[in-house]
């Protein structure tokens, strides 16, 4: 294996910014933020969701309103845009 052509592999630290839930693991990954995690200096890379806040993992589903936005999407643009609109009234 040569030397200098390979990125750094080292410990970071995964933070989710959804429900602030903190992993170490390694990566390659590039970032410019530090944290203090369990006495020690990693560097920080922050994301979304995590197996701690998808709802996947956590049973938590979020119910989608569909009839609502099929309500205001009839409101906003009548029957022009409206397919279902046309076939309702013609059956």
């Amino acid at each position: 294996m040569k030397n200098e052509i390979h990125p750094d592999y080292r410990e970071v630290v995964f933070q989710d910014m959804s429900c602030d839930f903190k992993f170490i693991t390694r990566s390659t990954i590039a970032t410019r933020e530090t944290i203090n995690f369990e006495g020690k200096d990693y560097p920080l890379i922050k994301i979304e969701v995590s197996a701690e806040s998808h709802p996947f993992f956590t049973g938590k589903h979020k119910i989608v309103d569909t009839a609502g936005r099929v309500e205001k999407f009839r409101q906003k643009f009548g029957a022009v845009g409206s397919k279902t609109a046309v076939a309702n009234d013609q059956g």
